[in-house]
């Protein structure tokens, strides 16, 4: 079993790639971006924005990157077992 195998088959991937999941990485993506927002002065506001880009985009597009980024499929759907990898 590969890496990206028993990556999909975790109940980690399981969950952030449930509707439950998506909601959860775009929270946590617009609260990156908000306070990154409040610091843009300095640059560790422009970082914290375009850090929050991050899951706010994949959970927008159902990507997940963390399977992607192990050789597995990059669309949630395909985690899920629906659609194509």
């Amino acid at each position: 079993m590969t890496i990206a195998e028993s990556f999909g088959q975790s109940g980690f991937a399981q969950f952030i790639n449930s509707l439950a999941g998506r909601v959860a990485r775009l929270v946590v993506g617009l609260g990156l971006v908000g306070y990154g927002y409040a610091l843009r002065p300095s640059q560790t506001g422009l970082v914290l924005m375009a850090v929050g880009l991050i899951p706010l985009l994949a959970g927008s597009f159902d990507l997940c990157l963390i399977s992607g980024l192990l050789g597995g499929p990059w669309r949630g759907a395909s985690l899920r077992g629906k659609g194509k990898p």
